[in-house]
């Protein structure tokens, strides 16, 4: 039976701007809503849709996916498919492997001794000199692994994250990633910093704030006990809303963090693999050396891959007295995946295409910013992008409602995208490394209209 009460319930829009609200449902088709029950009887009310008229995706080729009835409908969102969907280069080294060899990393196999010395190489400083690597298959996984790393080199365990960051959905990850929601319990010792508010905040101070912050809370870590392990973040801040600029903000939190003790980890699973443009690694454009980098999402494009690389003396004593094993982790068939998405990047100069046609779609949205007035803010390198918008220029206060209203008004045009920030009314815009000047042509267009329509 179709509902028709058009309520949000208390805290839905918070959780996801961008998700299906099972209280709208009379604009759908009955098969829609036969799918939907189908889906919550079979899985559950935890697994949620995207869009106020979720999209039956049949299959994807590209920057492109297509529903069951041929609909094109453009992706700016996916960062898993960040070399594009299918990517042949990607999917034959899958099935080769696959039908040579899957298996674990306890045989010797020089497939995954050269990734690895090759991904180590990407690091510059100590990391790239002398890094050692350790494969997972997720990046919950490998935040995970880089939690208890830090935790037992220090004997510590307090850990230190941005308000509204996300690491994961593990237990131990989970409870260090605020934007779960209020109701996701944290761990007791975990503190929380400010994001670098660059739209609020002046720009010149941004830096000092945050060592500031973290410097007082290493203070509270320390007084209540346990003591200070870890600082991690996402060099992109993509969950706190997607702070890019200035890059002078995390040399200062570091100097802290190392001044304390603890380690630097570096969260590269949405800000990695040339995302930024600039450089591989969202980090460095920060100009910091972390202690422990992890990656996940875009590693193998599709194919569950995730990894962590650190500075050795860190695994050292963590590996000789405890055992570490990943059944699935760094397999044969993982590895070539990694491996052709990394050729991949370097080979076709997808870096150098995220920044010029990055450029683009950045010069567009600033000129949708003039032409708009509830358009805030701006914030964008290489294909990641933010777009704040706001119920007033001057007090610059959150609308979620027109976020909400543009991210499903693209939907209706066929283009993808998603929410982002505390109150989730900052457009998060991040295409594939693939996109062309054609394709960022159709996402402004798009843009423009979804503006002009709220």
């Amino acid at each position: 039976m179709r509902q028709h009460n058009k309520t949000v319930p208390t805290g839905f829009r918070g959780d996801m701007a961008n998700g299906f609200n099972p209280n709208d449902t009379s604009h759908l088709t009955a098969d829609d809503l036969d799918h939907i029950a189908r889906r919550q009887r079979l899985l559950g009310p935890a697994y949620r849709l995207f869009y106020r008229s979720p999209v039956e995706i049949s299959r994807a080729k590209g920057v492109f996916l297509y529903d069951k009835h041929g609909n094109e409908y453009l992706d700016a969102y996916n960062n898993v498919a960040s070399l594009g969907h299918s990517h042949p280069r990607v999917v034959h080294a899958i099935q080769d492997q696959l039908g040579t060899l899957c298996t674990h990393t306890r045989y010797m196999q020089n497939q995954l001794l050269d990734y690895a010395e090759m991904l180590i190489r990407t690091f510059g400083g100590e990391l790239g000199r002398t890094g050692c690597a350790m494969f997972t298959c997720t990046g919950s996984e490998a935040n995970d692994l880089a939690l208890r790393v830090a935790r037992f080199f220090t004997g510590k365990t307090g850990i230190i994250v941005t308000a509204e960051a996300y690491h994961g959905n593990s237990g131990a990850v989970a409870a260090i990633s605020p934007s779960l929601g209020k109701k996701s319990t944290l761990d007791p010792y975990v503190r929380t910093v400010a994001a670098p508010d660059s739209y609020r905040l002046p720009v010149a101070e941004i830096g000092r704030r945050m060592a500031e912050d973290v410097t007082r809370q290493i203070a509270d870590i320390e007084r209540h006990g346990g003591g200070f392990a870890a600082f991690i973040a996402d060099s992109a801040f993509s969950s706190d809303g997607l702070y890019v600029d200035p890059v002078d903000v995390l040399a200062p939190v570091a100097e802290v963090v190392r001044r304390a003790g603890g380690l630097f980890i570096a969260d590269e699973v949405q800000s990695g693999f040339g995302r930024t443009g600039t450089h591989l690694w969202g980090h460095a454009r920060h100009s910091v050396q972390p202690d422990i980098v992890t990656m996940g999402k875009p590693m193998g494009n599709g194919y569950p891959v995730a990894g962590v690389v650190l500075r050795p003396e860190l695994v050292s004593e963590f590996g000789a007295s405890m055992r570490y094993f990943n059944t699935f982790g760094g397999n044969s068939v993982a590895i070539a995946a990694a491996k052709a998405v990394l050729d991949t990047i370097i080979e076709e100069h997808l870096m150098q295409n995220a920044s010029k046609i990055g450029s683009q779609i950045l010069e567009g949205l600033n000129d949708l910013q003039k032409k708009y007035e509830f358009v805030g803010d701006v914030r964008g390198t290489g294909l990641y992008f933010g777009v704040e918008l706001v119920k007033d220029r001057d007090l610059k206060i959150p609308d979620m409602d027109r976020a909400l209203a543009v991210v499903n008004g693209l939907r209706d045009r066929r283009i993808l995208i998603s929410a982002t920030g505390a109150d989730a009314h900052i457009l998060k815009i991040r295409p594939p490394l693939v996109f062309t000047s054609e394709h960022a042509g159709r996402l402004l267009e798009g843009i423009d209209q979804a503006l002009a329509a709220v």
